[in-house]
């Protein structure tokens, strides 16, 4: 297995909270429907703070996750979030060994 994952931590301007919101959920769509090695990208929200969004991305592995870095709707995402959150993301790379689901 050993995939890719990147969990990326949010702080949202409440101001840009929809926009933001309705960018990443695009982002997030156009990744897993375009991107053959992004295999899943959940966004979530906390639950005591909407504007703290969390990403939950895995990719087949690294280079999978390099392109992404590469395409179109991810680079609009990221230069348009800029100025929507408070400071800079907080960015984890991990290594998934393994995966249970129903």
């Amino acid at each position: 297995m050993n995939e890719h994952v990147l969990i990326v931590d949010f702080q949202v301007k409440p101001e840009h909270l929809d926009r933001f919101m309705k960018m990443i959920d695009e982002n997030a769509r156009a990744s897993v429907k375009n991107e053959p090695g992004c295999s899943q990208f959940d966004v979530t929200r906390a639950n005591n703070d909407p504007c703290h969004v969390m990403l939950y991305e895995v990719y087949a592995n690294e280079d999978a996750f390099k392109s992404h870095m590469t395409y179109a709707h991810t680079k609009t995402f990221l230069d348009a979030a800029k100025e929507m959150v408070a400071k800079p993301p907080a960015a984890t790379f991990l290594t998934r060994t393994t995966a249970a689901s129903k």
